[in-house]
Order: structure tokens, then sequence, then C-alpha cells
């Protein structure tokens, strides 16, 4: 259960890499939604969910110990090293996010791979990344903008992190694509029943 194969390793690298590959392009989404969210720093936390999903990924699919951590952080180091604006931040953010799914299934003892784990992960990811912001982004924002902005970051990891990770790992195992990894193997075994 805690050995990672050849195979596990691979896969968790592979959800790291390509996620923080394409932070680079979400990360530019900020600078967009800026002239939005003016009024209403807060709101930006509607779109945080999207950067907890290699850790709910590879937990959903690889299922073991330390994955969702290790995509998380390999997803925010490979998106510093590409030039993300923030800087050696992003790392911390990576702990925080992987560290928030990974302690969900902790709960759990890596037994249940279920949507409201998922969720449960998401909302875990949200607190922990809220608390870094808080204290490293936002310092001076009052506390009811910053209870706001919790608010909107636990909704995003539910929904933007738990609920669609949680889809994206049953679809990756109907295709056939994770059948060599426990996800895929209980989806097999779920569709033949």
């Amino acid at each position: 259960m805690t050995r990672f194969r050849t195979l596990d390793l691979m896969v968790t690298v592979l959800i790291g890499a390509a996620f923080g590959v394409a932070y680079l392009g979400y990360g530019q989404l900020y600078t967009l939604i800026g002239p939005f969210t003016a009024a209403f720093k807060p709101a930006e936390g509607l779109l945080a969910g999207i950067w907890f999903l290699p850790g709910i990924l590879a937990a959903l699919l690889v299922r073991k110990p330390g994955a969702a951590l290790f995509a998380g952080l390999l997803a925010a180091v490979l998106s510093m090293l590409l030039g993300s604006p923030w800087g050696w931040g992003t790392a911390i953010s990576g702990l925080m996010q992987g560290g928030g799914v990974e302690l969900a299934f902790l709960l759990t003892r890596y037994r249940r791979f279920t949507l409201p784990v998922a969720i449960l992960g998401g909302l875990l990811a949200a607190v922990l990344e809220w608390g870094w912001e808080k204290v490293i982004y936002y310092p001076e924002m009052s506390w009811p903008f910053s209870l706001a902005m919790l608010g909107a970051f636990l909704v995003s990891g539910a929904l933007l992190c738990g609920v669609l990770g949680w889809a994206a790992s049953r679809a990756l195992a109907a295709t056939g694509a994770v059948d060599s990894l426990p996800s895929g193997r209980e989806h097999a075994r779920i569709a033949e029943a």
C-alpha cells in the first residue's frame, strides 16, 4: 500500500508536471480578472480550487500516501521555475494545497476514495492555502474580507477541486487509461458488476 511502484511515481510526476505548465496560463487569468475583482478582492478565491487539482487527481488515481503532496508540490515548483509571478511562495502554496488533500485521505487511512473524501480534500486544501495567503499576501486585509475570501476558497475547493477532480478521475478511469492503477481496477470491477 505505501510503496510507490515505478508506474505510480510516473503518473504522479506526469500529473504534477502537466499542471505545473498549465498553471502558467491559469496564473494569467488572475491578471485578466484583476479589474473585475479590484472592488471585492475575496472573489478571487472562487478560482482557487483549480490550484488544488494535482493533489486530488494524484490521490484519487494513484492512491498512495504522499501522492497528493508530491503532485501538488511538483506542480508548484515547476510553475515557479517556469516563471510564476509568486516566486518561492508558489512552492509553499504547493505544500499547503497538496498537504490539505493528503490530510483528507490520511483521515480515512487511505481506504476511501469517494466524492465526499475528495470534497473534504478540497476543503482542507482551501483552509491551508487561505491561511498561507492571509499571512503572506493579504496581511492588511480586514477580517470580514478575509473571512469572505475563506468562504470563496471553501466553495472553490469543494467544487473545482473536490467535485471536478473526482469527476475527472472517474472519466479517466472510464477510458481505460489508468487500468494499471488501483482506481482503474476499481472502475473495471464496478463496470463488470
